[in-house]
C-alpha cells in the first residue's frame, strides 16, 4: 500500500508530470499531407503447381511373379501415381513414397514387373475393404488357395507413420500375423476402417475412382465373411505407375 507521504506527495507529482509531456509536445501539429501514400498492394496467391505425371515403362515385356526381394526402383523426393485398370474401370492411387517408402517401393516395382497384370480383387467385403495382389487370383483352379501367394519375400511393415485407415480409399499393405509378413498383397478401405490404424501400413489414397472402387464385386458376407455364391471377383487387368516431372 503507497504511503501517506507518497499519497499527499502524488498530486504534485502527477502535475509536474503533465507539465514535462506538454513541454515535450510540439508546439503546433504539422498540417496533413494532400495526399496520403497508399499501401503497397497485397501480394498475388500462387496456388502450388500440380505436378504433371508421365508414364514409367515398365521393367520388361514379360509378366515376371517370384523374386528374392524387390530391387530399388523408387526416389521418395518424388511423388508416385498408380492406376488400376480393373474389369469395373480404373482407380487411380496417390503413393505415399515419403511416408512409406518401402511398401511404395515394393508396389511400384512389382507392377513395373507387370506381377499385378490379370490378378483378381479375390476379397471384398462390403463396408469393410477390397484385397488384391495374390499372383495364384489369375488362375480359377486355384481359387481355394486365392489369398495365400506373395512375391517370394516378405517384408517388414511401416506402422510408425502417423496415416490412418480413416476414410474409405485408403491403400494398404495386407500381411499375416506378423509384421514381417507383407509380400505383394494389398487393400484398399470401402469404408474408415481406424481399427487398423497403427497395425498395417498405410501407403496411399485413391484420387480418383472411388465411384469405381465401390462398384467392386463383393464376394463374402461381412457378418463372418461367408463368400458369396456366385460372386466372380473383378480383374485388375494392368497396373501403370506414374512419376512426377
Amino acid at each position: 500500500m503507497p504511503s501517506l507521504a507518497f499519497r499527499r506527495a502524488a498530486p504534485a507529482l502527477l502535475a509536474s508530470l503533465s507539465l514535462g509531456l506538454m513541454a515535450c509536445a510540439p508546439a503546433t501539429q504539422p498540417q496533413a499531407s494532400a495526399s496520403q501514400p497508399t499501401a503497397p498492394a497485397p501480394a498475388p496467391v500462387v496456388a502450388p503447381a500440380t505436378p504433371t505425371f508421365v508414364p514409367v515403362q515398365p521393367l520388361g515385356a514379360a509378366r515376371v511373379t517370384t523374386f528374392t526381394s524387390a530391387a530399388q526402383v523408387t526416389d521418395p523426393a518424388r511423388t508416385y501415381r498408380a492406376v488400376l485398370n480393373t474389369s469395373k474401370g480404373p482407380i487411380t492411387l496417390e503413393l505415399y513414397a515419403k511416408q512409406a517408402p518401402v511398401a511404395v517401393n515394393n508396389f511400384v516395382f512389382l507392377a513395373l514387373n507387370r506381377f499385378y497384370d490379370g490378378t483378381r480383387f479375390h476379397r471384398v467385403i462390403e463396408g469393410f475393404m477390397a484385397q488384391g495382389g495374390d499372383p495364384q487370383s489369375t488362375d480359377p483352379a486355384l481359387r481355394a488357395r486365392w489369398g495365400t501367394g506373395g512375391p517370394g519375400y516378405s517384408f517388414r511393415a511401416e506402422v510408425g507413420n502417423g496415416l490412418r485407415f480413416d476414410r474409405a480409399g485408403v491403400l494398404g499393405m495386407a500381411r499375416a500375423a506378423s509384421l514381417d509378413s507383407q509380400g505383394s498383397q494389398f487393400f484398399i478401405t470401402l469404408a474408415p476402417a481406424d481399427f487398423l490404424s497403427g497395425g498395417y501400413t498405410v501407403f496411399g489414397q485413391v484420387v480418383s475412382g472411388l465411384d469405381t472402387l465401390q462398384r467392386l464385386t463383393r464376394t463374402a458376407t461381412p457378418n463372418g465373411e461367408v463368400p458369396i455364391p456366385g460372386a466372380q471377383p473383378d480383374l485388375i487387368q494392368s497396373v501403370q505407375i506414374l512419376v512426377s516431372r
